[in-house]
């Protein structure tokens, strides 16, 4: 009877334990916090790790995470400036800086930063056109994140960022959208057609001004090699001709020196007699053959006057004087 008794005891404690363990002995994970409560009041906040309470004393009144939390914000109609009603969302992003805060300065601090983004929204719409939602996202959430961060500041939450999801205008106002899109995307082609039409003007334009330059330089580069070739063309023939000159100097001198010492030579005068008997006969002949009329000399046939001519005029070094003609 006994043994059954400290059984039931034994297993009664191991209850007992394994109750203590599992209501009094808490490991909190990470990026987790809970608050505790002692005989109802506040008193302290578990971070992760392993802790122990004190039991039928303490118990976990709230957990909350610290990791950041997106709270996706439902869709609400808000009016613009220009009496317009558009349908908009978005995403709030806040982490829990505070449990303390988060768990005794508001009841339910997720649907009120909700609300709050949402009023904010209705508010921060009704100052714009429609035309300007959706240019003015950036100043859109800057004006949400900073009057729900502001709210909840004492709440122990901190509001990281908010972003607008969805603008929806009415089907109305999407068409006419849509037509003033297609005639301002029509306005913008043509611009850029006739900018385009503009741009090709000035570059052939400027093409043909280029083509006009290079052709001209070209012209008077060819002018200035034309002339330049021409003076030096000039200047060759000049040159050939001096050098010719001088080669013929030099040889008639030479040919001069030549007969002067075949005549100082024996029978040099005889030969030439001779020669130039030759020459005023070849001479004479030519005369024959090119006109009709000519004056013959009454001693043509006389050679031998025609030679001693020669004969004097080599010894005496003088030119003869011209027979007269008969």
């Amino acid at each position: 009877m006994s043994t059954n008794i400290l059984i039931i005891i034994m297993v009664g404690l191991a209850f007992f334990a394994i109750f203590l363990f599992v209501n009094y002995i808490r490991i909190v994970p990470q990026n987790e916090a809970y608050v505790i409560e002692r005989l109802g009041k506040y008193s302290g906040t578990l971070i992760s790790g392993f802790h122990i309470l004190i039991p039928f004393f303490d118990r976990v009144a709230y957990k909350h995470t610290l990791k950041e939390q997106v709270i996706d914000v439902p869709p609400q109609v808000c009016i613009t400036r220009d009496n317009i009603s558009v349908e908009v969302d978005g995403v709030l992003y806040m982490t829990v800086m505070d449990a303390q805060k988060a768990s005794y300065g508001i009841n339910n601090y997720y649907n009120a930063a909700v609300q709050m983004a949402q009023t904010t929204m209705r508010s921060v719409i009704g100052k714009l056109e429609l035309d300007k939602t959706f240019e003015e996202r950036e100043s859109i959430n800057a004006d949400i994140i900073s009057a729900v961060d502001k709210a909840s500041s004492p709440w122990g939450v901190k509001v990281n960022r908010y972003e607008v999801k969805n603008i929806t205008p009415p089907q109305s106002i999407k068409d006419a959208m849509e037509k003033q899109m297609r005639a301002e995307r029509e306005k913008r082609a043509l611009i850029a057609e006739s900018e385009g039409d503009k741009m090709a003007k000035i570059n052939r334009a400027e093409g043909d001004k280029q083509a006009r330059i290079n052709i001209a330089e070209g012209e008077r580069q060819q002018l200035i090699n034309v002339s330049e070739g021409e003076k030096q063309r000039r200047i060759n023939e000049a040159q050939g001709r001096a050098q010719e000159i001088s080669l013929v100097a030099e040889a008639t001198a030479e040919a001069l020196k030549v007969v002067g010492e075949a005549i100082t030579s024996n029978g040099g005068v005889d030969a030439v007699s001779l020669r130039i008997a030759e020459a005023y006969l070849s001479e004479f002949g030519k005369l024959a053959k090119t006109n009709n009329s000519m004056i013959i000399p009454t001693n043509v046939v006389d050679l031998a006057s025609m030679v001693a001519v020669g004969r004097e005029v080599i010894k005496s070094g003088r030119e003869p004087v011209s027979s007269k003609a008969k």
